[in-house]
């Protein structure tokens, strides 16, 4: 069957042989693994039905606090892409990278780099909302900021972080998701999972007087309603869900409202008390020939473009190699959030461009590695439209491509155009 809106359509016949060895002395009947399966299913149907009338009365009451509340974002289900409404509870384990992923940080880059895409919908309205489990989010190589906010936050749980799935709104009161994490010291850290950024949260304190001078947050969250991860669902019912004054201690009660952890587990199973392996793949891709190959399509596609407008094309190999430790940085830093070794390629450049020449480059970062579709996007540039297309005295360009591979399908390729060219007064 389909995912998603199609769960219902028949995709394909898949035909499973299984073969047990050694065989089994002792057949068992069908009927008796028919009773089996029909008892297994009974029973989890029960607990479903018991979490649910909890979830109700749990709900109720969260309403009794305060009627507003009803306003407010709080995900206790969502339905996955076989059309099962789940608990979003149980979206989450915790995962273990095993050697593919060495940090947190490298982790959130890995997460960052999976395509951002909104569930497809047929004809108008609001947009769908479907959530998918890791298998197939990882298969698909895409997904909503609810898909990578729960890889995200099972990776942290992994390295032994204490992270939970925020669900709220950012700017524009779009709906959204991220990540927080509480330090044992109770620094509260935001993780947005389409980009990898992080950010430090300190709350407003709003009966301050209005002299004193606040702490203006730079992230882009406005609202949160709920936060959960793998055991536990917590619900704000502070008087505001405004973001900048909210306050992340989810043990104070009269701030945040708690569903049970027993009535968690029950529902789909007590999770182990260990990190489970995630199976991620490592990247199948050879980074030295997926680099070189890229770089060679993009110098016949400028070549090819500059012929089109009557320019002839010189390109600097040495110019081109020495692109190489920026290209480095730049993903060093979106890794780790520190900048390293840009004095060395700035030195390296003030000596490979003569006096009276001038040195224009243009760094940019995608995550496929389509040679067509990356110098599509370098054109409506205008500033690499104006390096593709330098014209004057002793012109020469140049270009390095770097492919990043992560597990999975992920990867990070950063590709710089530079050229030089002796200025005209």
């Amino acid at each position: 069957m389909g995912i998603g809106t199609e769960n219902q359509v028949p995709v394909g016949i898949l035909d499973i042989q299984l073969e047990l060895i050694p065989k089994l002395p002792q057949i068992l009947a069908e009927d008796v693994i028919s009773a089996q399966i029909a008892l297994e299913k009974s029973k989890q149907a029960e607990r479903e039905r018991l979490f649910l009338v909890y979830a109700k009365q749990w709900w109720r009451e969260y309403l009794q606090i305060r009627p507003s509340h009803s306003q407010r974002l709080i995900k206790i289900f969502a339905q996955d892409e076989n059309g099962s409404s789940r608990p979003t509870c149980s979206y989450i384990r915790a995962l273990r990278a095993g050697r593919l992923l060495d940090t947190p940080r490298q982790a959130a880059r890995f997460v960052s780099l999976i395509n951002y895409a909104k569930v497809p919908t047929l004809g108008g309205g609001e947009r769908a909302e479907l959530w998918t489990s890791m298998h197939t989010f990882l298969c698909l190589n895409k997904g909503d900021s609810e898909d990578h906010a729960v890889l995200l936050c099972g990776l942290l749980l992994g390295f032994g972080l204490d992270a939970y799935v925020c669900v709220g709104t950012k700017s524009k009161s779009a709906a959204h998701a991220w990540v927080v994490t509480i330090a044992t010291d109770g620094l509260v850290t935001f993780w947005e999972s389409l980009s990898g950024h992080r950010y430090i949260h300190r709350s407003v304190n709003p009966d301050d007087p209005p002299d004193l001078k606040q702490y203006k947050p730079i992230y882009p969250y406005r609202t949160v309603g709920c936060v959960f991860n793998n055991k536990c669902l917590y619900a704000n019912s502070q008087p505001t869900d405004a973001i900048e004054v909210c306050d992340f201690n989810f043990h104070n009660e009269s701030k945040w409202k708690a569903m049970s952890p027993d009535a968690i587990s029950s529902v789909y199973g007590a999770a182990p008390g260990w990190a489970c392996v995630t199976p991620l793949c490592a990247s199948g891709v050879d980074t030295h020939l997926a680099s070189n190959s890229l770089e060679q399509e993009l110098r016949s596609l400028v070549t090819d473009h500059r012929k089109d407008v009557g320019l002839t094309t010189t390109w600097n190999d040495q110019l081109s190699y020495l692109l190489t430790p920026a290209l480095a940085a730049y993903e060093t830093e979106r890794c780790t959030g520190v900048t390293s070794g840009t004095e060395e390629f700035q030195d390296a450049i003030r000596r490979a461009v003569p006096d009276g020449h001038t040195f224009k480059g243009y760094p940019i970062q995608f995550v496929h590695r389509n040679a067509r579709r990356a110098f599509s996007t370098c054109l409506r540039s205008p500033v690499c439209e104006e390096i593709i297309n330098c014209r004057g005295d002793h012109v020469s360009l140049a270009i390095r491509v770097r492919v990043f591979t992560y597990p999975e399908a992920a990867c990070a390729t950063w590709i710089m155009f530079a050229c030089k060219y002796k200025s005209v007064l």
